[in-house]
């Protein structure tokens, strides 16, 4: 995707905010009837979550899909089809700086010194362990919206309390992109009642 699309979309949305807990909340109804929601700490700027509407083959909603932040918490599949992903799988969550990207992946005991983390032409950032007991293609939406691939020299990762953590060094023309959005978020204005009725709470 061209930059200018992404931003494109933003400056087109219908948006709408409000000031609660401590972020401002953005709802955004894109021309194409996706709904996206962004979370940015009010002291800061950063984007702390960013998730977006899911719908089902009938078009009727079926949640939010959570690209930046903690996952929506998961109803158990136990009652509907007997079976329950184990609570010791490896699972990834988003986090996003003023300077980095970064990803944790929970529940990986192995030591640090058998994970490799590689910048791939197909735009992803794939993880493997050369115990060949996980491996993981890392999809980086901010870089494919920016018309960016991932660079290895950006990639660096730690490995502590069985989480792996992998951050990635943003380029100047994300930062760019992502100072142009926020300027577009910052002209919405945003009420501060808490209470009031709001898609994005």
């Amino acid at each position: 995707m061209a930059p200018e699309l992404w931003l494109s979309l933003i400056e087109n949305a219908t948006k709408t905010a409000i000031i609660q807990d401590g972020k401002r909340k953005v709802h955004f109804l894109m021309e194409d009837g996706r709904e996206m929601v962004e979370e940015y700490h009010l002291e800061t700027n950063v984007l702390v979550r960013r998730a977006w509407k899911e719908k089902g083959k009938l078009g009727q909603d079926v949640g939010w899909n959570v690209e930046i932040g903690d996952p929506e918490p998961r109803k158990s599949n136990i009652e509907v089809c007997g079976i329950q992903e184990s609570s010791s799988a490896p699972f990834v969550t988003r986090r996003n700086t003023k300077t980095s990207l970064e990803w944790r992946i929970r529940n990986l005991s192995y030591p640090q010194n058998v994970y490799s983390v590689t910048a791939e032409d197909d735009g992803t950032i794939t993880v493997r362990t050369s115990n060949k007991k996980y491996f993981k293609k890392l999809i980086v939406p901010d870089l494919e919206r920016a018309g960016l691939k991932p660079e290895q020299d950006r990639i660096s990762f730690t490995h502590q309390y069985s989480t792996l953590i992998i951050t990635y060094k943003k380029p100047h023309a994300l930062l760019e992109l992502e100072k142009k959005v926020l300027n577009e978020v910052l002209q919405v204005k945003a009420r501060k009642d808490s209470d009031v009725q709001c898609p994005i709470s």
